[in-house]
């Protein structure tokens, strides 16, 4: 029974040094960075004012004053959404699958 154990808890390390790719720890205790790609400062500053446009009109549903306020009001919800599609952890989320399977071993 000990040996299959160790072969299980061996066989979840490998999974784990494989599939948990999304957090990178850093040197702070307890703490994780996550990493996203864009083209240039220009997307990065166009993908901050969409999430804190979209933020507040979350807070405020008024999108008319919200219009007066700010000329460029439109939100590029594809960009936001594409965004959180590159931080969802699929590896992550695939490795969970595996440790099902060996949990049930």
């Amino acid at each position: 029974m000990e040996t299959n154990q160790t072969e299980k808890l061996q066989k979840l390390q490998k999974l784990t040094t494989k599939y948990f790719t999304t957090l990178k720890p850093t040197n702070e205790a307890n703490s994780y960075t996550v990493q996203f790609k864009v083209v240039n400062y220009l997307e990065l500053g166009c993908l901050i004012t969409d999430l804190l446009k979209l933020c507040i009109l979350a807070l405020d549903n008024d999108m008319h004053n919200f219009s007066k306020k700010d000329k460029s009001a439109t939100i590029n919800v594809s960009l936001i959404l594409e965004t959180v599609l590159h931080l969802f952890p699929m590896d992550e989320m695939e490795f969970l699958g595996f440790v099902g399977e060996v949990v049930r071993e």
